[in-house]
């Protein structure tokens, strides 16, 4: 089979790090299940090494791993709320429910199969979607979860997949949730910083750990936009881009997001409330533009219904 093969020289580290998670963590290479299954052989300084062997500034590593098989993404005519759109990138409106990438148990029915029938329909003048050429693609950008609803960008070319990327890794793009919440927070404004990790006795959730713990730096920004004492709405600015890091961080403060089925218990007064996470807003500049973008995703009826109540 294919080999993937890397070479360079270990930059300055904190302290001794096992080469595992140098691979992981530092080069974001592969992450640890990637590693065993892809058969990942390693040399330090022009010797064979395991993989729990530390690594220090100034060696030498080199890498080599199984290429992973090539996925064919089938193109799905599934409709789409489009913000905006033009040959280099959509911004959607993602609705509640609707999974972004295929992955196990969802092969169909994701944004990026919409996304590549209606890249592949504009490329025909309208007609049917064509079998994808490996020029074409439905890069999504960044995350949302399965249960957010919002905005969201994905990129027609690996150009535009690259420069949008980027902007992300920089924290150069801006992104606002709204959320409503279970109690009203004692302060109007406020952060929280922690460091988020997986949780070791469910696979599926993150926890939140002291800043000088485990895990990696997270950072939420937060203000009151109304508050009903036993509920409140929440305007929500990641600084960073965890895994679940609102969804985590609102549960560690004592204020976990209405509905949230991992990180809240069912709520008494809205037992069939789903998810109140929605990304309403993201500030970018777009691909051949100079100045930044901004596209808002307005409240969906599930969060006017309730606020309708709450009222």
């Amino acid at each position: 089979m294919e080999k993937n093969r890397y070479s360079g020289i270990v930059g300055e580290l904190p302290g001794k790090i096992r080469l595992d998670r140098y691979i992981a963590e530092t080069l974001k290479l592969l992450n640890r299940s990637q590693i065993k299954s892809r058969a990942l052989e390693a040399a330090l300084n022009g010797k064979p090494v395991k993989l729990s062997r530390t690594v220090k500034a100034g060696d030498r590593l080199e890498l080599s791993w199984l290429a992973a098989a090539p996925v064919y993404l089938a193109p799905e005519p599934i409709p789409l709320t489009l913000i905006y759109e033009d040959d280099h990138c959509a911004v959607i409106n993602k609705p509640q429910g609707m999974v972004v990438h295929p992955g196990a148990g969802n092969h169909s029915g994701t944004l990026a199969n919409a996304l590549l029938w209606r890249h592949l329909h504009r490329i025909n003048g309208g007609g049917e979607a064509a079998v994808p050429s490996e020029n074409v693609r439905a890069g999504i950008v960044h995350r949302l979860d399965k249960d957010t609803s919002g905005v969201i960008i994905a990129a027609y070319d690996d150009d535009s997949l690259a420069m949008l990327s980027a902007q992300f890794k920089a924290r150069t793009a801006r992104k606002l949730y709204i959320a409503l919440v279970k109690g009203t927070p004692r302060e109007a404004a406020g952060s929280i910083c922690t460091r988020i990790a997986r949780n070791p006795r469910d696979r599926k959730r993150f926890t939140a750990l002291p800043e000088q713990g485990p895990g990696k730096i997270a950072l939420t920004r937060y203000r009151l936009l109304k508050s009903w004492g036993d509920y409140a709405l929440l305007l929500l600015k990641p600084r960073t881009g965890r895994t679940h890091q609102l969804r985590v961080h609102l549960a560690h403060i004592g204020h976990p997001i209405l509905g949230d089925p991992l990180y809240a218990s069912p709520d008494k007064r809205f037992p069939a409330a789903t998810l109140m996470l929605h990304a309403y807003s993201l500030r970018i500049v777009l691909p051949q533009h100079h100045e930044p973008s901004c596209f808002k995703a307005p409240l969906p009826e599930r969060f006017r219904t309730t606020i309708a109540a709450l009222n």
